[in-house]
């Protein structure tokens, strides 16, 4: 339950904070405040909060979501918001010669974000979002509070049967740190691949 909520949860938000990042930085007006508002609502609130409003108000005004549903949307609006800054400062990032080179070859903004600006930022981008990936597990825990039976819920159910407080809990935190392992690893191998796709420096890598 655990790594389907970060997976689900990640992807979600990988789309979700490439479009309001970008969104940010669009010249259609409504689009930009669109984008802005969410933006600051779920970085300038709690994702507890959200995740309780999602689950325990939502169904107030008519609207219940099944508790995987909420949780994934709530570490996804989460994660999405944190990201769009992250895209947002990578593209705002590269250099004016290649914006000036953009304006030369008269290239439209479609071409000029997909030819031009994300080859250069995508490198960029990696390691602070690869940050949020594994921020993201971690705050998968607090899908225990809406009655989801993920890592964090199974040692508080066992350490009620069985009252051994310090051995459960240790094993799971080992758990959590193994799964932030391999996530890590990931997104490095990922990030590797974007800089070979992309011709940029490999970390590493001797000049």
């Amino acid at each position: 339950m655990t790594l389907q909520l970060a997976l689900y949860s990640t992807l979600l938000g990988a789309v979700l904070a490439f479009s309001s990042g970008i969104g940010k930085m669009s010249r259609n007006g409504f689009v930009r405040m669109i984008s802005i508002g969410y933006i600051e609502i779920f970085r300038g609130t709690s994702l507890l909060v959200q995740m309780f409003w999602l689950f325990f108000a939502l169904p107030l005004l008519g609207v219940r979501l099944e508790p995987m549903h909420a949780g994934v949307l709530a570490l996804s609006l989460n994660i999405g918001a944190y990201g769009a800054e992250v895209i947002r400062g990578s593209l705002q990032a590269v250099p004016a010669e290649q914006r000036e080179a953009v304006t030369a070859l008269n290239f439209d903004d479609r071409h000029a974000l997909w030819r031009i600006y994300l080859p250069q930022a995508l490198p960029e981008m990696m390691p602070p979002f690869g940050n949020l990936v594994v921020q993201n597990l971690k705050n998968t825990a607090l899908v225990s509070l809406i009655t989801l039976t993920d890592l964090t819920f199974a040692a508080q159910n066992l350490r009620t049967i069985t009252f051994e407080t310090v051995p459960i809990y240790t094993i799971t935190l080992v758990l959590y740190f193994l799964m932030a392992l391999i996530l890590i690893g990931l997104m490095r191998l990922l990030e590797n691949l974007i800089r070979r796709r992309t011709g940029a420096p490999i970390n590493g890598a001797r000049s």
